[in-house]
């Protein structure tokens, strides 16, 4: 996982198992792109499995956060979740990252 600060938008790349091992890691992520005060972009492109801490994790963001989070490149897996759980919802959730638009 890491966080990129840009000079308009914060993004967060999320790779490999989304667990309750990486609590931690989800909760100072999303204290880092609330505390930059700019539009939120996670991308879950490499995600291979997301349990309920990566779920929480979106819907933190997401009830936090001033602009609606853009969820980019989502995977098969990490979008049933979304479904299921309806976190979807509370997400712009788009197929592909816009290639104009570098951080």
């Amino acid at each position: 996982m890491h966080v990129f600060v840009g000079a308009d938008r914060t993004r967060i790349v999320l790779a490999g198992e989304i667990d309750t091992e990486l609590a931690d890691d989800l909760h100072d992520a999303a204290a880092a792109a609330e505390h930059a005060h700019q539009p939120i972009e996670i991308d879950a492109h490499h995600v291979t499995f997301m349990d309920s801490s990566g779920v929480a994790f979106l819907a933190r963001l997401s009830t936090r956060s001033t602009t609606p989070v853009r969820l980019i490149r989502v995977p098969p897996t990490v979008r049933f979740l979304l479904e299921v759980t309806r976190i979807g919802e509370l997400l712009d959730v788009v197929d592909d990252d816009d290639p104009g638009t570098e951080l």
